[in-house]
Formats: C-alpha cells, sequence, structure tokens
C-alpha cells in the first residue's frame, strides 16, 4: 500500500454495510487502463456531514478493516450545502495498482468509518481478442438465453436494490433515531458521569469529615482524659480548702472573741474619755469663771490707776495753790498708800489665778496623753475589724463672751471710764505703763495692738505676754479637729 500524504484516520472496527449508501459512487468503469490518471465520481446524500479528514480510497475487494487501504486521496469539502451532491476526486496514475485484482472505492470519514463503497473494478488493458470473437449460430442463441436470463435477474436485482434502498432509507430513519436516542443516552450518560463525580466528590468530603471528625474524637478524648485529671487536682485542691476553711473559722471566731473583748474594753475608754472631756469641760468654764474676774480686777486697776492720776493732778494743783493744802495732800498720799496695798492685794490675786491656770495646763496635757492612748487602742481596734470608728468630736467649750478665752482679759473690749481729754494730756500703755504724749495716738494705737494675738481659728483676742495661754488655745483647735477626722 502507498500513501499520498500522511495517514488518514482508520479504525480497525470489522464494518457493517448499512452505512454504505451514504455516499453513492457513479460512472465506474469495469476497467481501467494501468499507468493513466482515474477520476472518482461519487454524490453525497443528505445523511452524511462531509468535514476535513474525510478521504476516499481504493481498497482490494474483501477487505475488513479500513486499515487495509492501498491508497487514498483526502476528499474536498463542498464549496456549499447545495452543490455537495456530485464530487471528483483524482488518483494518479502512478499510485493505483499494478497488478490485475479487483478493486474498489471506498469513502470514509474521519472517524474512520466506511459510508459508501463502488462497485469492483480491475486495472486490465483490453486485448483484441476480447474484442472480436467468433462464436456459432448456437453459441449466440445461448449467450442471448443468457442475457435474457441476465437481464431478468438484473431486473430482480434492480427490484431488490430499490427494496433495500427503501429498507436503507428506513434503516437510515431508524439510525437517526437511534442516534438521537444514543445522543439523549449520552446525555444522560454525560450527567449520570456529573452526578458519579459530584457523588465521589461528596464521598470524599465525607471521607474527610469522617476523618476530621475521628481526629476532634481524639482529640476529645485527650482532653476529657485532661478535664478528669484536672478534676481530680481540683478535689484534692477542694478538700485542702476545705480543711484551710474549717483552720480560718476557727480562728475567726478566736478573732471575733477578741474583737469583742475589744469593744468592751474600748467602751470602757469610751466612757472614761467622754469623764475626761466632762472635766475638761468643767475646767474650761472654771478658767472662763476666772478670766471674767481677772477681767474685772483689771478694770478696777485700770481705775485706780486712772484716779492716781487725777489725785497726782490734784496734788500738783494744791501743792502750786496753797500750802494748807498740805495736809489734804497727806491725806491723798495715805489713801495712794491704801491704793497700792489694795494693788497688791490684787497682784496677790493674779498670782493665784496664775497658778490656777498652770493647773488646767497640766489637766490639759494629761487629757492630750489619755488621747494618744485611746487612739491607739481604736486603732488597734480598726485593723481587727478593718473599719473606722468614728469618735464624737468634743464640742468647743461654751464661750461666756467674746473675749472669754483671754486669761487676763481684753482691756480694751470693755467700756472703761475714761478721764477728761482735757484733763489727761497723757496716754499710758494699760499692759506695760508706757507713756505717750499728746499728738502721738496713732503710736499709741500700734503700741496696744503689738501686745495682742488673734486666734486663726476664732475671733478671740489674747495678750501676747502671755503666749503660753495662746499657744494652749490653739492645741485645743487641733484636738478638736483630730478627734472631728
Amino acid at each position: 500500500m502507498e500513501g499520498i500524504s500522511d495517514d488518514p484516520p482508520t479504525s480497525t472496527v470489522v464494518l457493517d454495510s448499512y452505512h454504505f449508501s451514504q455516499v453513492i459512487f457513479t460512472n465506474v468503469e469495469k476497467f481501467y487502463i494501468p499507468g493513466v490518471d482515474v477520476t472518482c465520481h461519487y454524490n453525497l446524500s443528505e445523511h452524511i456531514i462531509p468535514r476535513g479528514k474525510d478521504w476516499v480510497g481504493i481498497f482490494k475487494v474483501g477487505w475488513k478493516t479500513t486499515r487495509e487501504y492501498y491508497t487514498f486521496m483526502w476528499a474536498p469539502l463542498p464549496s456549499s450545502l447545495d452543490n455537495a451532491e456530485h464530487q471528483e476526486v483524482l488518483f494518479k496514475a502512478y499510485y493505483l495498482p499494478k497488478d490485475d485484482e479487483y478493486y474498489q472505492f471506498c469513502y470514509v470519514d474521519q472517524d474512520g468509518i466506511v459510508r459508501g463503497a463502488s462497485v469492483p473494478f480491475q486495472f486490465h488493458v483490453t486485448s483484441e481478442d476480447d474484442m472480436l470473437v467468433v462464436t456459432t449460430q448456437g453459441e449466440v442463441e445461448e449467450i442471448e438465453q443468457r442475457n435474457k436470463s441476465l437481464l431478468q435477474e438484473n431486473q430482480k436485482l434492480k427490484e431488490t436494490l430499490t427494496n433495500l434502498q427503501k429498507q436503507n432509507e428506513g434503516l437510515q430513519e431508524q439510525i437517526v433515531k437511534v442516534q438521537e436516542a444514543a445522543k439523549e443516552l449520552e446525555d444522560k450518560v454525560r450527567l449520570l458521569h456529573s452526578g458519579t463525580m459530584e457523588l465521589q466528590r461528596a464521598q470524599d468530603l465525607q471521607a474527610l469529615e469522617f476523618s476530621s471528625a475521628q481526629k476532634e474524637l481524639t482529640a476529645v478524648k485527650e482532653e476529657n482524659t485532661e478535664l478528669q485529671e484536672e478534676n481530680q487536682d481540683l478535689k484534692r485542691r477542694l478538700e485542702a480548702l476545705r480543711h484551710d476553711n474549717e483552720i480560718l473559722s476557727s480562728e475567726a471566731k478566736q478573732a471575733q472573741g477578741e474583737i469583742t473583748c475589744l469593744e468592751v474594753q474600748n467602751s470602757d475608754k469610751a466612757a472614761e474619755l467622754h469623764q475626761i472631756k466632762e472635766g475638761n469641760k468643767k475646767l474650761w468654764t472654771e478658767k472662763e469663771k476666772l478670766e471674767n474676774k481677772l477681767k474685772a480686777t483689771l478694770g478696777c486697776v485700770d481705775q485706780l490707776q486712772s484716779q492716781v492720776q487725777k489725785e497726782q493732778q490734784e496734788v500738783e494743783k494744791f501743792q502750786k495753790a496753797d500750802g494748807d493744802k498740805a495736809r489734804l495732800l497727806a491725806q491723798l498720799k495715805e489713801e495712794n498708800k491704801q491704793l497700792q496695798a489694795a494693788l497688791l492685794i490684787k497682784d496677790q490675786e493674779e498670782k493665784k489665778h496664775r497658778e490656777l491656770l498652770q493647773a488646767v495646763r497640766k489637766n490639759t496635757d494629761k487629757v492630750k496623753m489619755m488621747t494618744q492612748v485611746l487612739q491607739q487602742e481604736s486603732d488597734a481596734l480598726m485593723t481587727h475589724r478593718r473599719e473606722f470608728l468614728q469618735d464624737e468630736p468634743a464640742g468647743d467649750p461654751p464661750r461666756s463672751s467674746e473675749n472669754a478665752a483671754l486669761v487676763f482679759g481684753n482691756p480694751y473690749s470693755g467700756t472703761l471710764e475714761r478721764p477728761d481729754p482735757d484733763a489727761v494730756s497723757v496716754k499710758k500703755c494699760p499692759i506695760c505703763d508706757e507713756i505717750f504724749f499728746p499728738g502721738f495716738e496713732e503710736q499709741y494705737s500700734d503700741h496696744v495692738q503689738c501686745h495682742i494675738l488673734d486666734c486663726p481659728y476664732c475671733e478671740e483676742t489674747f495678750d501676747a505676754s502671755n503666749k503660753q495661754v495662746y499657744d494652749d488655745h490653739i492645741y485645743c483647735h487641733g484636738l478638736d479637729e483630730t478627734a472631728a477626722n
């Protein structure tokens, strides 16, 4: 076998003959002269659609598969479907067979299926003996008889061919239906294949999920084991905590008993503190009374001093006026001595007042110490009970007047009898006895003011010479603030 170009598409499957009528070969000679090009004529039926890889081959009669072709030519594509009926292919003489065997044309599509086959023919040179045959009359009659029989057989064959063509058309219709059914089956097969693929994917997913579930189950089992171990540890810890709780409960009961005892002691101390505060209030009242007495005494002293000044002035006048008034002057001197004796008595009383104030200060110091002791005990109770005990602040001692806290009183707060401005020529400081002449009233006021101390907590004033009393007063304010906090 020889080929003209690349090998055509063939098949090893033994083919049936029901496809052979889709391409009909025409003008096929019984003999073709060797060494001469051969033209193959054929018609395409409506049951075939030509494609680019269709081909026309020359096969030896008796072939079984399309691979047994001797030579072939590619089938040309028609220019349009309307002109697709009559086609022809030219075989070159060089590629044609050289023997005198019987051959036939076959139309093969690109799937390797035979769509049409021609009647057999030979490549043989016609001799003259075949052209000029001398026969006898009897042979002629036999030949005629044979021709008649052949004609009859030919007629029968034509009828058979017609019937076969009709059957072929019916078969073609059935083939079309079968092909449509095959396409439907192919579609169903594709759908089933896709469904099978989806089922396979679902199975794969289920397998993955199953494996992941197994892994998760294993992890859960491990976690369960760990949790059981942790549960055992927690139970042990719980037992230990219960034991510790029992110990702490017993200790708490003991602490509660101690706290109760401390509360009783605190109540006793509070009662003592209350008694001390009451005593302190009584001392403050006595102090105020003494200060009031001292203030009255100072007022009397001021009056006596003013009277002495007046009497001195009168004595001077009497000395200048008349010697008869010497007796009166002696009397006045005697009265002056009496007044000085009265002043000494007042000084002694003042000393007693000062001693009383010192006793008050000592009692105040004792109150401070007791307050500190009570504060320490209160802090100890606070640490046990974890809360603050608010102690009621001691009230400020009552004051009978604006300047009741003054030890010696404020000689300028009350209204004292002053001598007549016309009769008094000089001013004397009531505290240090410093004398100021007329015209120095402003210096006199500044000088007196320097002897006075003002309380920053209240409006009371104190003598600068008695700074200890002032400090005690400020300290009492500090104690009140501490008790309030």
